[in-house]
């Protein structure tokens, strides 16, 4: 028998409502959690006020609802169907001659669909407000003094002198081996915070032990003419793992954005695994969202009739932490280059989905 429009959205409607409930009560209990260690971490810092406090926390929460989308499927896939099964409305419907496959069909086209607005539309906006939080981060809380970053316009490098500090911009960046060179750089320095003190071009900056050696460089001071040096050197407390370290994380980057800039850091000779691995989990999304759906009914749809409320709930929270540890587990292979970064992003869903069919398969007639 055909499933009606009706019935496909009565259920769809119930997996939507049980998915935001789980989804904005999550989200709630983590900004009240992270909004409390943010204030233990600042307690030191008198400058850093609870405005501040509460706009880091803000900004930190869409990137943890990303985390979320998958255990929400879970959770709300889980509640939704346990209150049809509870209520008959599921026996019913399969006495009528419709199949757990067919009843499932309205869950997972909306799983899919929020996987993809996951990875299309939330994930940018994730990305950018995780960006904006890091750099508070990095000011507020860490006192750090080098910020790295790279566009489509090349290399801007701030870092701190003792002086003050430089701001650097290269129109590319090399790496072979342990030598790091900028091409094409122009340096700005700052006495203070924002006292111009001078500028200085180069054809090229080495990374050298505590300096960066400029070559073939023009020095330009205020009301004083222009000084060629075949050697400038301009001290830094960088070296080639902290410029690696402090590339733009993979989480702030966004889906659409994530290509071209494996792209620019593969050029320059850089790794781009984490990169590469972020964007195919991006990828596997909506898939992952669907094996939620389809693992949570595996729980609901039989147990449920049978009244065993604990262990519907106990068996979600610890479907939920293997699920989180395999990949975990599964991510650290792919970071370390142990198992190849494709296999590594897609084998949590693709587990977690062939897991699910099998269920079904196995407790239900069809």
């Amino acid at each position: 028998m055909k499933l009606s429009g009706t019935l496909s959205l009565y259920i769809g409607r119930n997996f939507l409502m049980s998915f935001l409930g789980f989804f904005l009560g999550l989200l709630t209990l983590i900004l009240l959690l992270d909004s409390i260690e943010l204030l233990r971490r600042a307690s030191s810092k008198p400058d850093v006020t609870l405005f501040i406090i509460l706009q880091m926390a803000l900004l930190k929460l869409p990137h943890m609802g990303q985390l979320l989308f998958p255990f929400a499927a879970l959770f709300g896939g889980m509640t939704a169907f346990w209150r049809l099964s509870r209520s008959q409305e599921l026996a019913v419907t399969r006495a009528a001659g419709i199949s757990v496959w067919q009843f499932l069909l309205p869950a997972l086209i909306l799983a899919m669909v929020l996987g993809v607005f996951k990875v299309t539309a939330f994930n940018p906006l994730a990305s950018a407000t995780l960006a904006r939080f890091q750099a508070m981060e990095a000011i507020h809380l860490k006192g750090q003094k080098s910020i790295l970053a790279i566009s489509s316009n090349g290399l801007w490098l701030r870092q701190g002198t003792a002086e003050g500090h430089a701001v650097v911009h290269a129109v590319n960046l090399l790496q072979q081996g342990e030598r790091v060179e900028l091409q094409n750089t122009i340096t700005y320095l700052f006495q203070g915070d924002d006292t111009f003190i001078g500028r200085v071009d180069a054809e090229r900056a080495v990374l050298g032990d505590g300096f960066w050696r400029m070559e073939n460089a023009w020095v330009n001071s205020p009301e004083a003419p222009p000084e060629h040096l075949s050697e400038y050197w301009l001290e830094t407390d960088l070296t080639m793992t902290k410029i690696q370290d402090n590339f733009a994380a993979p989480e702030t980057m966004s889906f659409w954005k994530l290509p071209e800039f494996i792209k620019t850091l593969e050029d320059a000779g850089f790794s781009a695994i984490r990169h590469r691995l972020q964007w195919h989990a991006l990828l596997a999304s909506p898939l992952l969202m669907c094996a939620m759906v389809l693992i949570a009914a595996t729980f609901t749809l039989r147990h449920a009739r049978r009244g065993a409320t604990t262990f519907v709930i106990a068996a979600g929270v610890f479907t939920g932490f293997v699920l989180y540890f395999f990949s975990d587990v599964v991510y650290a292979l792919g970071l370390s280059d142990s198992i190849p970064v494709t296999l590594a992003a897609w084998a949590p869903s693709g587990v977690a989905s062939m897991l699910g069919l099998a269920m079904l398969l196995h407790l239900e007639d069809g």
